[in-house]
């Protein structure tokens, strides 16, 4: 008897599923184009320190908006920043 029941029920269900039209689904990794999903993100921030320093050759002093900064052309592992921005309770 459960048998006739179902036998009876799927094209009644498929009727249902035709109806609702064609599922679309909407994911993000989709909308990324292949080329930018196989680069990871390069930014690096900065180091915040109490005492910047040049580490290498290619690291040289920058002064803005009161502070100063490390910026290195060979390495950007080397960027630095001093003083550190004040934290806000």
């Amino acid at each position: 008897m459960f048998r006739a029941l179902l036998s009876s029920s799927r094209p009644l269900l498929s009727r249902l599923r035709a109806s609702a039209g064609p599922h679309v689904h909407n994911h993000a990794h989709l909308l990324i184009p292949a080329t930018m999903q196989a680069t990871p993100m390069l930014a690096r921030g900065m180091k915040v320190r109490s005492s910047v320093k040049r580490m290498c050759d290619g690291c040289s002093v920058v002064k803005r908006k009161g502070r100063i900064y490390i910026i290195c052309s060979k390495n950007p592992k080397h960027k630095q920043v001093y003083p550190p921005q004040a934290r806000s309770p």
